[in-house]
């Protein structure tokens, strides 16, 4: 798919693309399994007191798809965690998380994924997270939102009728809030929820489109932590936004909801 202009893909484009990017997401898998709940060592990129853990696994997973995203796809440009952006000949870019949820990793957890974005300017055109060790592939684009596993296709839809005191809350940690009053933000809004846990990383958003959870407030994200999943949520009917009713494309503060009303109700609280 040779691509040089500023012209939007067709939705045979992006399916094409996503189509892609779904079978070479699997490979990737297969590495990552093989280094899940094994002895691994782990390095720290963060060198101000934080703990940002990097493995083996990270690095190899998204060479992987660096590869063959580039094979397939000359002309866009990829943004990765790990490697950092390689620019394109047009104003598209796959958006690649080799291992969100890399703590939960090394943990032995299985709520961790890969992530794969196409993104256009501040479009997000495509989404898709793959959990190779449950077989979960979710995704998303304009054709709608689907999860994928073990040979069974099924849409996915949001819970659209909840309200804020009905609605089941996750977030990873409370320690990833930026500052005082983002962290106040939250609690305002956890305090509303009937229920409220920690942990899932991307595992939850996936969760939220399900139909599964409601609400998902977290804060520092960047891109890549959030930009493959925005068209999982919105095909599924939810809302994805940060803290000025923006879609996150940047990252930082996020609010992701299962319906415009529970969304509103949250934003009053920032």
């Amino acid at each position: 798919m040779g691509r040089d202009s500023l012209s939007a893909l067709s939705p045979a484009e992006v399916a094409e693309a996503l189509n892609f990017a779904q079978s070479v997401v699997q490979d990737a898998g297969e590495i990552a399994v093989g280094y899940f709940r094994k002895a691994l060592d782990v390095d720290n990129k963060d060198g101000g007191g934080r703990f940002d853990p990097v493995t083996r696994a990270d690095r190899e997973v998204e060479a992987c798809l660096r590869e063959a995203l580039a094979r397939r796809f000359p002309d866009f440009g990829i943004i990765g965690e790990e490697t950092g952006s390689t620019p394109g000949r047009s104003d598209l870019n796959w958006v690649i998380d080799p291992i969100d949820g890399t703590k939960t990793f090394i943990s032995g957890f299985p709520t961790w994924g890969i992530l794969i974005g196409l993104q256009q300017g501040d479009q997000v055109l495509a989404g898709l997270m793959y959990q190779p060790v449950t077989g979960e592939l979710f995704c998303g684009s304009a054709a709608g939102a689907f999860l994928q596993c073990r040979g069974v296709r099924s849409v996915m839809r949001t819970r659209q009728r909840v309200r804020l005191d009905e609605s089941l809350l996750y977030c990873t940690h409370d320690s990833m809030f930026a500052s005082e009053a983002n962290l106040q933000a939250f609690r305002r809004v956890a305090a509303k929820a009937r229920l409220q846990r920690f942990g899932g990383d991307c595992y939850s958003y996936c969760m939220l489109a399900l139909g599964q959870i409601d609400l998902v407030v977290e804060d520092t994200l960047q891109p890549y932590d959030i930009v493959p999943l925005i068209p999982i949520i919105e095909a599924a009917g939810g809302v994805v936004t940060d803290a000025r009713g923006k879609t996150p494309v940047a990252g930082g503060f996020v609010v992701a909801a299962a319906n415009r009303q529970l969304h509103q109700e949250v934003m009053a609280l920032l």
